[in-house]
């Protein structure tokens, strides 16, 4: 299985030279993320962290990216002078790492999985202990770190009910993976239950619970809201309603929802926030067959009137620009995608929507559904009819924003816990 895997990554990673190429040439910062997935680092960073027992954490994404702060937060707590070096897949992961891990000692692209990049950037870093934030499990890399006797914790970690699926067809290989990591700290039960039925030692799986809900969310003050607002050119606009995270086929059934609270709220604006910005102009020009002026955040001159949504196309704003609306929907929800994270919008206090395909975040999705501080619709009608409803009822807004915010300050600690299971990781050598 190891060998097969092996072929695969080698024949994709040929394949997807013509797309390095394309993105070389037309994507500025490309070139430095594919020369460190290739396993050149920055001279500087492997300075301060190689040979050094550097504790090294890898997040995929933004997402995980926001999972990692609170528990490189705790780590420097407890051990002030280790180094620390957090490795990224996407672009948009390392500008966030940078902007929000002000802690870590250096920052890099992950280096393919392929089976001597894995031993080379290892030994050159020789990690005192290597953290897996999610689900970021990669065979070759796993091997390096086993054959170089470096203990291996996954932390924030969680399977989805739709991956737990397609990794049982990879058992062989997976159990052999599981066995190198020496404990699993999950975010809830069922993740735990996942991971066990997946080949991990049940003796070494904890649950620890969600290091979102640790995250030293963005505040904004009074003053701050209102040049955010005048910003976006919402000043005398209201309700807004904030769209945050949303994939290609869930800007239809906004728009068309979003019409409907503009028949009644003629002063409405609605903030898109696409998961991919490059899709900006796409719904700039999707707007307009909804009869909706949009334009991007980015656009240099704002009009006082005429906009009725903005395209959010700036990567690191969106946790603060949730603070604007009156309420929020999550995207990647409506259509199967798993939908977001749903406590940023939490930690604001505000009234959330999602779809029905919340299994990437089922754990803090059934905390704050169950508390009613977020409700679930399945198509576009229904999404205006909960927009309309939550909008024409201050009380239920104002009770939906008090129990997510009684959510987020109830179930605070993993980080902790995290640190805690490191400690002891690290004192059994």
């Amino acid at each position: 299985m190891k060998f097969l895997y092996n072929i695969l990554t080698v024949i994709i990673v040929l394949m997807a030279v013509p797309v390095f190429v394309f993105r070389f040439i037309r994507e500025d910062g490309f070139g430095e993320r594919l020369k460190q997935s290739f396993g050149f680092l920055p001279a500087d960073t492997v300075r301060a962290v190689a040979n050094k027992e550097c504790i090294w954490l890898h997040a995929a994404s933004v997402g995980e990216i926001v999972a990692t702060s609170p528990i490189v937060k705790e780590i420097r707590l407890a051990m002030p002078g280790v180094p620390i070096l957090i490795s990224v897949v996407t672009t948009s992961g390392y500008a966030m790492a940078k902007r929000i891990i002000s802690e870590a000692d250096g920052v890099i692209y992950f280096p393919l999985d392929l089976p001597w990049l894995g031993k080379s950037v290892v030994g050159q870093i020789r990690p005192k202990i290597f953290l897996l934030v999610e689900t970021e499990l990669w065979p070759n890399f796993l091997y390096a770190a086993r054959a170089f006797d470096i203990p291996v914790l996954m932390v924030n970690g969680r399977i989805s009910d739709k991956n737990v699926h397609r990794y049982r067809y990879l058992r062989g290989l997976l159990r052999d993976m599981l066995s190198t990591v020496k404990r699993f700290c999950m975010q809830s039960e069922i993740d735990a239950e996942y991971i066990v039925s997946m080949g991990a030692d049940p003796k070494q799986v904890f649950v620890t619970g969600n290091t979102k809900f640790d995250q030293t969310y963005t505040s904004v003050t009074i003053d701050e809201k209102t040049a955010l607002v005048n910003s976006l050119g919402f000043a005398g606009a209201g309700p807004v309603v904030v769209a945050g995270s949303t994939h290609k086929g869930e800007e239809t059934l906004l728009f068309s929802a979003f019409n409907r609270v503009k028949q009644k709220y003629p002063q409405a604006a609605l903030l898109i926030a696409p998961r991919d910005i490059m899709r900006a102009e796409e719904l700039i020009t999707l707007a307009a067959k909804y009869n909706l002026r949009a334009r991007r955040r980015t656009a240099t001159e704002v009009e006082d009137d005429g906009h009725d949504v903005v395209i959010l196309d700036t990567i690191g704003e969106l946790g603060k620009i949730y603070s604007v609306g009156d309420i929020i929907y999550v995207g990647g929800s409506l259509v199967p995608h798993g939908g977001h994270n749903i406590l940023e919008p939490a930690a604001h206090g505000k009234p959330i929507i999602v779809g029905p395909h919340m299994y990437n975040f089922k754990d803090s999705y059934s905390l704050l559904k169950g508390r009613g501080a977020c409700d679930t619709v399945t198509s576009s009608e229904a999404l205006g009819d909960k927009l309309l409803w939550i909008l024409d009822n201050a009380d239920i807004r104002k009770k939906m924003g008090d129990e997510a915010l009684a959510v987020i300050a109830e179930n605070r600690g993993a980080a902790r816990k995290s640190v805690q299971h490191l400690n002891e990781v690290l004192a059994l050598g």
